[in-house]
């Protein structure tokens, strides 16, 4: 089938999250299956700077807040994907340095309500006729509230193909006022708590799970817990309200770049045949050594990701000085997000410059070197759509320390008598969302890595999990095949 990929991000070319990673994975992914899935991207100065091959396949006009700009449809060149990559250049929204959702304040850019309607509109288009080519989607794939408008526009036109749109975080939900949506002159019907109205405003998410033939989310246990009011975000009834129409589908890795046989960006390489222990004690020592940390023999806690509430950051930090106090560990942590969590860190880093490093930023260079080389792996994410981290970690032999919580619960299996005895283990679940929780099984896993045998076969069988894309990209291939053979 053909698919057309629409989404706000993609590794390589401008990621501030899982996200990106998913994009650019999946597609490769159902590639293999025989399908042609086709990206579309807004066109970031990011972006520009990274692709090559840039052609120019036409100009359209398109209406934004009271204005309409001029849209040039371009198609670049991407490894994977080939020549199809699709670009969609307003240089007035989308011409910007840094983050693609965020000033360099942390606040969200004011226009952002008109940046992806006019990319929805865009996207609406190209999903019935892309210049030049032709070549037509039988299924156009929305990924997260800046593109909830697409199945929305979508649905006013006629033999429109079908649409499945992707909840990767219900957390961020694309809600703007009701002032935006008149300056943005969006059908009067639509506003309606049935339609996109959500709480005096409205909801870009709510638009696309609503006029979506399908709804999926990134893994079957956050498509239960988000109909609940505890994950819910205030959705809790329209979720509920989709049925069958909403289903999870666990996301993967790509193998071929998280691979700690062949990575190239640590020091030393190896599969889960060799001796992962003794492998993995090379990476250690020339983690710590980039970080600046003694090689003691101490063992060694990793994290990666935003330093935000919902990772759990708060928890972590308070935990900190009660596992440096108390045991012999050292952590290293790499990541960004809230001003007050990297100020947190970063005054930890300077009160015990010899056990903690923080580097405030992102490097994904550092982040495969953290997989590798760390002995533990610390996730304690309040809630997690799907999660990324955690089966990276598995990939690299890194037991994870997660919270029973969404993709992180589909995941990892919980070190208990009887997962050692049958060699199902592969990390350690709190189930409460503390820092006493989290320290309670942390101290816990440090006294399994006193171990070397138990450890040895806790990290082979991590290695062991099946955590690529071929098992989901099936299903969303047979999805996609429900969809659209049910169509009149």
């Amino acid at each position: 089938m053909n698919i057309l990929f629409a989404a706000s991000e993609a590794f390589p070319f401008i990621k501030t999250g899982g996200l990106a990673d998913v994009i650019h994975s999946l597609p490769n992914a159902l590639n293999k299956l025989g399908d042609e899935v086709r990206l579309v991207l807004p066109a970031y100065r990011d972006v520009l700077a990274s692709v090559d091959s840039i052609k120019e396949l036409g100009m359209i006009d398109v209406p934004g807040a009271g204005v309409r700009h001029k849209v040039r449809i371009l198609k670049a060149h991407e490894d994977i994907l080939g020549d199809y990559l699709y670009l969609i250049d307003v240089p007035d929204l989308f011409d910007r340095p840094g983050s693609p959702y965020v000033r360099s304040d942390g606040y969200a850019w004011p226009d952002n309500a008109e940046r992806y309607t006019v990319f929805s509109r865009v996207v609406a288009l190209l999903a019935k006729w892309i210049p030049k080519s032709s070549w037509r989607p039988h299924v156009v794939h929305c990924h997260d509230w800046q593109t909830g408008l697409v199945p929305a526009f979508l649905s006013m036109v006629h033999d429109a193909p079908a649409t499945v749109f992707t909840i990767h975080n219900l957390a961020y939900d694309g809600y703007f006022s009701h002032d935006d949506f008149n300056r943005l002159g969006l059908p009067q019907h639509w506003w309606s708590p049935d339609y996109v109205e959500f709480y005096g405003g409205f909801s870009m998410l709510k638009a696309g799970m609503f006029f979506s033939n399908h709804v999926t989310t990134v893994s079957p246990t956050y498509a239960k817990e988000i109909c609940t009011p505890e994950f819910g975000h205030r959705f809790e009834g329209v979720l509920q309200h989709l049925g069958d129409k909403l289903s999870g589908i666990l996301n993967g890795i790509d193998l071929d770049i998280w691979n700690p046989q062949t990575d190239s960006y640590i020091a030393q390489n190896y599969t889960r045949d060799d001796s992962v222990i003794e492998a993995k004690s090379v990476n250690k020592k020339d983690l710590l050594s980039k970080a600046g940390l003694p090689d003691n023999g101490a063992p060694l806690l990793g994290f990666v990701g935003r330093l935000v509430e919902q990772k759990g950051i708060d928890l972590i930090t308070a935990m900190l000085p009660q596992l440096l106090a108390r045991t012999e560990a050292n952590m290293v942590l790499l990541g960004s997000g809230h001003m007050a969590y990297e100020q947190d860190l970063v005054e930890l880093a300077a009160a015990y410059p010899d056990r903690l490093h923080v580097h405030i930023g992102y490097s994904e260079e550092l982040a495969h070197q953290i997989e590798a080389g760390a002995d533990l792996f610390i996730m304690p994410s309040r809630f997690e759509p799907c999660g990324l981290n955690q089966m990276y970690s598995l990939r690299y032999g890194t037991p994870p320390v997660v919270n029973n919580t969404g993709g992180l619960a589909d995941t990892v299996v919980n070190v208990s008598l009887q997962t050692l005895s049958n060699k199902t283990a592969t990390g350690f679940i709190f189930n409460e969302e503390s820092a006493e929780a989290l320290f309670a099984m942390v101290l816990s896993a440090l006294d399994l890595f006193k171990n070397t045998k138990l450890w040895h076969e806790l990290c082979k069988t991590a290695m062991r999990q099946d955590v690529g894309w071929e098992k989901s990209a099936n299903e969303y291939h047979n999805l996609y095949r429900a969809e659209v053979d049910s169509r009149p």
